[in-house]
């Protein structure tokens, strides 16, 4: 495993929600004055299930040790053990949690690395980031997030083939500087391991700083260093005082694909000739200096080329030569001194016309008297097949074979560099499929996968010569259209391509159907790079997808207002929570039997000290997603019950949830700690949700809820009749009470068919002895019809808007006459 640091913007925006919620979590924690955020601030409240995928670190001395982990983070390094050194974990976790660290504490931010870990020759991709943090002893802690990144893949299958030479695989280990400094052995053949002269368990993870065997020199670590800066391959002599090595390296990325060829046999001298000709196993062959005949060859050659011994002693070294290659071929001749070895590999042409990419090693002998060269040939074809597939592979994606994120953005910018000089346009279409998740859910995820070929291929089949098609990941796809001259051009192809993947697809005779939306940003209008061009045609991709789906986007600048509207309010609202900008005000709720108030709905306020009040229309959704709302739900729930402890026995005080909270699974610990340390009866405590809380992982909310309700706590349903399922709901659970959504009361005297429904439901909730509540009575008109229909409770602006908690004691004092008439 290696870790490669790298942070900026242009890199985040590529990744999961989760970092940028993270990275944007420790920002936002660091005050004034201070280098490091703290490690409570960052890491305790509202990380909800990120959590999971942390591993805490904490300096002693010298060392580093693990403080706590996650579950994901425990399945990770294969031990939930804690306060243990990094020593004691697998050598491979222990390197890239030591490089992440080391990122994170030398520049005192946030440090975003990548690992690779190959374990029985899968290797799967990980995604670290560090947050370095202050603790309130005076020490520094370091968060590290760990999941992976991308699909895995075979590694022995692409670079380990038959071979008698030495296979290594090393990855590079990067310095806070970002620089390489060492390389870690990640895999290795026994071949290698009897040429290193040391067992493969000794060699296996091992860093080559640590060891002692010939590829520690720096005469090979220097240029193994640069290989990976620049790219490429290089071959490497080493000469020791009992052998004669060749290395062959090819670098992809961090990875180097290193071959160790033990040539000794080509410097023995003249002697053994004959012992080493024959017999070898390499096919060799000797050819003549002046003429370039073929002089002698051996069995393995005669073998491998196919041609008789005959034939092969007629022909001269330009016969198994490619014609293209004639000229460079007999140009390398010339320079060839008293020994050699190819630089790169040549191309030679065997007997049955096939092509076979080799290496070849050479020495002048005199054989018989004539001078010539001794030859070796290593065949490199299979090897160089190999290294193309993990070339392909980096760049492509192993589902649907089509270009993957980092193929797209180098094709992208091709488009791009090429449209400024002959003034052209560019199109990015990013798409996303429409009900492909109900596909996977229904008939599972092989299903899901050949659908997601089907898809490819269809996009395949649309797009141009120039153009290209990616996948992202999921069901997530784009497309570049290099030769779009106008908007109309980009939309009429947007419209054929929602056609073409709205067709039904046949899935072993099962008829399957989804949809595409699609959002679209065209250069250089919608911007002239690459980021800001995927960045707005994924906002415009958003707008589609809010439309209902099935349509297309263009990107529009009140987007990208919108889309900083919406960061400012992330910013604020982290900061909001710590400066104590949030308050709860109470709307009463009235009691029509009884004509009084039965109790008080509490509202989440927010003043900003510039915009003044902001609706939790606004801010919750944003809350939601940045996950605060979990911290911010415990604060409403904790602050509600210590206010309501303080009323009169009989009122109750409701508050809601929001399905978020849920998902964070310690609910019931905080509703149980919120009603103990306010001293509030369970039974005064009402509990409201939304039906969207049972659209995802059912049977664990209903398990939830059934724990809240036998603490004694009422368990109510907003929002009541809004939705496409609510009445399965009510089946599922039994609701203390169901709030009549506000939609339906404002047009109550006006439309009969706003009344039926309200009949409807107050009729249900007699039948199923459940309260029912009307949400917005602003009329005494709307007042007399609910009662008039039995609806059991009321609340709205004719009564009261939500007030401070100051002003419920005037309130109750109020609407201690009777409530109609206070109305």
């Amino acid at each position: 495993m290696s870790a490669v640091g790298k942070f900026s913007e242009t890199s985040l925006n590529q990744l999961s929600g989760d970092l940028i919620v993270l990275q944007r979590k420790w920002h936002a924690a660091v005050q004034p004055a201070q280098s490091l955020p703290s490690y409570e601030e960052v890491m305790l409240g509202s990380l909800g299930r990120l959590a999971d995928h942390i591993a805490l670190l904490r300096i002693n001395g010298d060392t580093l040790e693990v403080s706590r982990t996650g579950r994901y983070v425990q399945q990770w390094l294969s031990d939930d053990r804690w306060d243990i050194s990094l020593t004691a974990l697998p050598s491979d976790c222990a390197t890239a949690l030591t490089q992440a660290a080391a990122g994170a504490l030398a520049n005192r931010r946030p440090y975003l690395g990548s690992a690779h870990c190959v374990r029985d020759g899968m290797v799967q991709k990980y995604t670290l980031l560090a947050l370095p943090t202050s603790s309130r002893w005076g020490g520094t802690l370091v968060g590290v997030y760990i999941n992976e990144d991308g699909f895995r893949y075979n590694l022995l299958d692409a670079i380990f083939a038959s071979t008698d030479d030495g296979i290594v695989s090393l990855t590079a280990i990067r310095g806070a500087d970002r620089r390489p400094f060492d390389f870690q052995i990640v895999h290795l053949n026994a071949g290698a391991s009897q040429l290193l002269r040391h067992p493969i368990d000794d060699l296996q993870w091992s860093r080559l700083a640590d060891h002692k065997h010939l590829l520690c020199s720096p005469d090979i670590v220097g240029p193994l260093l640069q290989l990976v800066e620049t790219g490429g391959s290089v071959t490497l002599a080493v000469d020791t005082h009992e052998r004669n090595l060749s290395l062959a390296a090819t670098a992809f990325g961090d990875i180097i694909s290193l071959t160790i060829s033990d040539v000794t046999s080509l410097k023995k001298r003249e002697e053994s000739f004959r012992l080493l000709f024959d017999g070898n196993p390499m096919p060799m062959w000797v050819f003549d200096a002046q003429t370039t005949e073929f002089i002698s060859v051996n069995d393995a050659a005669v073998q491998h080329y196919g041609y008789d011994r005959d034939t092969f002693l007629r022909m001269t070294l330009r016969e198994i030569w490619p014609k293209d290659e004639w000229a460079a071929h007999s140009e390398a001749l010339l320079k060839v001194g008293e020994s050699y070895q190819s630089a790169g590999n040549w191309r030679h042409v065997k007997a049955d016309g096939s092509e076979i990419q080799v290496l070849t090693f050479g020495r002048r002998v005199n054989f018989n008297g004539r001078d010539g060269f001794l030859v070796a040939v290593v065949d490199i074809t299979e090897r160089r097949k190999a290294e193309a597939k993990i070339a392909h592979m980096a760049h492509h994606d192993g589902l649907t074979n089509l270009p993957n994120r980092a193929l797209y953005q180098e094709r992208l910018q091709q488009a791009l560099d090429h449209s400024r000089t002959c003034d052209g346009k560019v199109a990015v279409l990013c798409i996303d499929l429409d009900l492909f998740k109900n596909v996977n859910d229904s008939f599972g995820h092989p299903t899901g996968d050949r659908l997601l070929q089907a898809v490819a291929t269809r996009l395949r089949q649309q797009i141009g010569p120039g153009d290209l098609a990616a996948r992202f990941g999921g069901d997530e796809f784009a497309i570049v259209l290099t030769a779009a001259a106008s908007p109309n051009e980009a939309s009429d192809f947007a419209g054929r391509l929602i056609d073409v993947i709205s067709a039904p697809y046949d899935m072993d005779g099962l008829e399957v159907v989804i949809g595409a939306s699609i959002g679209i940003a065209m250069s250089p209008g919608d911007g002239e790079d690459c980021e800001a061009l995927m960045r707005n045609a994924d906002m415009a991709l958003y707008r589609a997808k809010a439309s209902g789906g099935g349509c297309h986007h263009f990107f529009e600048k009140e987007m990208d207002r919108q889309a900083q509207i919406r960061r400012d309010m992330e910013l604020d609202l982290r900061h909001a929570f710590a400066k104590g900008e949030f308050d709860l005000h109470y709307q009463p709720l009235i009691d029509l039997a009884e004509d009084r108030i039965g109790g008080f709905e509490a509202l989440l306020r927010w003043h900003h000290p510039e915009r003044g009040m902001i609706s939790p229309a606004h801010f919750i959704p944003v809350a939601e997603d940045i996950g605060l709302i979990v911290g911010l739900g415990e604060w409403v729930l904790r602050r509600a019950c210590l206010e309501a402890a303080r009323w009169p026995s009989d009122i109750k005080v409701a508050v809601n949830l929001s399905p978020v909270q849920f998902r964070s699974r310690n609910l019931v610990q905080v509703v149980i700690s919120a009603l103990a340390q306010s001293g509030l009866a369970p039974r005064r405590l009402e509990l409201e949700i939304t039906e969207s809380l049972f659209l995802a992982e059912s049977e664990a909310n209903l398990a939830t809820l059934h724990q809240l309700r036998s603490l004694g706590v009422r368990i109510s349903m907003d929002d009541f009749g809004t939705g496409y399922s609510s009445l399965s709901y009510l089946r599922s659970f039994p609701f203390d009470k169901i709030k009549i959504d506000r939609s339906f009361v404002k047009d109550l005297t006006e439309r009969p068919d706003c009344l039926a429904i309200v009949r409807a439901i107050a009729g249900l909730g007699r039948s199923l002895n459940i309260t029912t509540l009307a949400e917005g009575v602003e009329t005494i008109e709307q007042l007399d019809q609910l009662r008039a229909e039995g609806c059991n409770e009321v609340q709205g602006f004719l009564f009261s808007p939500g007030r401070p908690a100051a002003e419920i004691e005037g309130l109750l004092t109020k609407f201690g006459r009777r409530a109609s008439q206070a109305a």
